[in-house]
């Protein structure tokens, strides 16, 4: 065998971050010796795994074909190590996750592991679901919880819980006291809405497909908090997850608008890339998220308790 650990540290490293020298930070090592374990990997077999561009690396044909294989190899050589080393219980996991499910529901989920396995590091990135879909796809996360589909190939996606958007407006806005609210005094108002890219903005988009047209979007905005601060001080109609409304609602400093000509449920997935490796940890989280109570997630986190085992 002509490789080591070592060179396929480096390998995934380098094609994570795109260069050496991050890399190398990465994996508390000198610049140079990363740089030469590299270059002897791709020397012992003849074969370029990287295309240069001055200081950064695109990774080829050759080194996307070997990722998926270097990652899970590696993966399987931490569970060797943590049982060679005597620890117990599952190793360190990095996690995604969409906006609503990051700030509202991964807390809890992270809880419960930091509790059942307190040796064991979590790290959490939160983005879009297209963001989070990317990560998922060059290995650099290992599971994703996401709201809407992804369109990323070599992805697998597990149906997880249902969630609801909702409308919100300002308590003083002249459509707080009608219910229902019919779609056309809907459409003459002006709208703050998520991005395109979020799964928020991907269920409301199909749900307002039939009235495209008439739709007035006055605002992007890129954060759920941002669009309920907006709503709570303008005339706009916001858009956002019961979950994100759920305080700024009992509070009364938006309204709930009910919308019955609007189809606001949604799906929530659990993402992995196809060819990743389930290590222990990835099956420990999964098992936390597979035995959750789905109502548990709609209430505040003061009177929230995980579901019993």
């Amino acid at each position: 065998m002509r490789f080591s650990l070592r060179h396929l540290q480096v390998f995934a490293a380098v094609a994570r971050d795109g260069n050496v020298s991050a890399a190398a930070a990465d994996l508390a090592m000198s610049q140079s010796a990363a740089s030469a374990a590299l270059l002897e990997l791709e020397r012992r077999y003849g074969r370029p795994l990287f295309d240069r561009a001055g200081k950064r690396l695109r990774i080829n044909e050759t080194g996307r074909a070997l990722l998926p294989a270097a990652r899970d190899l590696l993966d399987r050589a931490k569970e060797v190590d943590a049982l060679l080393a005597g620890r117990k219980g599952p190793g360190s996991i990095r996690l995604g996750a969409t906006q609503t499910i990051g700030n509202h529901v991964m807390p809890r989920l992270i809880e419960i592991y930091a509790r059942r396995y307190p040796e064991s590091a979590v790290a959490l990135e939160i983005g879009n679901t297209a963001g989070i879909a990317a990560r998922i796809a060059d290995f650099s996360l290992d599971l994703a919880l996401v709201e809407g589909e992804c369109a990323q190939s070599g992805l697998t996606l597990t149906d997880w819980i249902e969630d609801r958007l909702v409308l919100i407006c300002n308590p003083a806005h002249p459509l707080a006291t009608r219910n229902p609210c019919p779609i056309d005094a809907l459409l003459a108002e002006r709208w703050v809405v998520r991005e395109a890219g979020s799964g928020t903005r991907q269920t409301l988009d199909h749900a307002m497909r039939a009235w495209r047209s008439k739709w007035r979007i006055g605002m992007e905005l890129q954060q759920l908090e941002a669009i309920v601060e907006t709503v709570a001080v303008s005339g706009m109609i916001g858009c956002v997850s019961e979950l994100a409304a759920y305080a700024p609602l009992q509070q009364g400093r938006v309204v709930r608008l009910h919308a019955p000509d609007l189809d606001l449920c949604r799906r929530s997935y659990l993402v992995m890339h196809a060819e990743k490796y389930r290590s222990a940890s990835i099956r420990a989280f999964i098992d936390i998220c597979t035995g959750i109570r789905v109502d548990a997630l709609r209430r505040p986190a003061k009177n929230w308790v995980p579901a019993r085992r």
